[in-house]
């Protein structure tokens, strides 16, 4: 086997980047939480674009049903932990990388560890931990930690960024002490304002947000990895224009369409209101007690 070679296995990125870039980004610190389609595949992403410090947290395990979009999903990892198998996956490009695992997952007791010595947060929890995604955006913005979340959309993503000083996360979705299923609608209808994923869904019935399940893409994951991945360089580096909040982006490649949306006020916004309270009227007729 070959020695690894940091400065030859990252060479094709010089150009876009200079190699003091390069080593800015080597020697980051990022945290991703959920080590799943996304999550998963925001590490090895990172990992190839040369970063080599992280900590990952998941507290599940592979089953074949994370075989349509998640990295480490395959026969051999079934029933093995998330983090642990992506941490070895990361290894196997760079096996310098330092990885601190968080294998039950991010909670309220281990966010200060998990957040520690940080410079960038990356969001790749499922869509329905909203409690925890919510803790983990507030004690960034309190921490002064620039946070990411890309969130696979059919077959494209929905890219939104939290700074320090930008529109807090409970504030553009408008997180209260609403039901859960009030939070989700909230929360799925932010993301992408423009919804160009809507009209390729061919069984709009499988959204099913009061039972907590929904179809996906490994193209969804796929390009939130890219995009979000993207803005990390950005934010990392300090170079190029970030857009946050109330700002979002939608990327979809089936329509061949970037739709961007500015809400002020976020969810208090007049667009965004009309959009919540058509979504709860088609929830109501699904049945939905909202």
């Amino acid at each position: 086997m070959s020695e690894f070679n940091y400065a030859e296995a990252f060479s094709r990125n010089i150009g876009w980047l200079t190699n003091d870039e390069q080593q800015r980004l080597r020697h980051s610190r990022i945290a991703i939480a959920g080590m799943g389609g996304v999550g998963g595949a925001h590490l090895l992403t990172l990992v190839r674009l040369g970063c080599q410090h992280f900590h990952i947290a998941d507290l599940d395990q592979f089953e074949q049903a994370n075989f349509n979009r998640q990295a480490g999903a395959r026969l051999d990892t079934l029933q093995q932990q998330k983090a642990a198998t992506l941490a070895d996956m990361a290894r196997q490009i760079n096996p310098e990388v330092e990885i601190r695992l968080f294998e039950q997952g991010v909670n309220k007791d281990n966010l200060e560890p998990f957040l520690a010595d940080i410079d960038l947060y990356m969001d790749g929890l499922d869509f329905f931990v909203l409690p925890v995604r919510r803790l983990v955006f507030a004690r960034c913005r309190e921490l002064g930690i620039p946070a990411v979340t890309a969130a696979p959309l059919g077959m494209g993503a929905a890219l939104l960024s939290f700074l320090p000083d930008s529109m807090p996360f409970d504030d553009y979705f408008g997180l209260n002490d609403q039901s859960m299923l009030e939070q989700y609608l909230r929360f799925y209808v932010g993301l992408a304002p423009k919804a160009a994923h809507r009209d390729y869904l061919v069984l709009p019935e499988k959204i099913d947000l009061a039972n907590k399940k929904g179809p996906s893409t490994i193209m969804g994951c796929e390009m939130c990895a890219g995009v979000a991945a993207t803005q990390a360089l950005k934010l990392l580096l300090r170079r190029g224009a970030v857009k946050p909040a109330p700002w979002s982006f939608q990327y979809d490649a089936y329509c061949n369409r970037l739709a961007s949306s500015w809400r002020p006020g976020g969810y208090k916004h007049p667009l965004q209101r009309l959009l919540l309270w058509l979504a709860r009227r088609h929830l109501r007729k699904q049945g939905a007690d909202i």
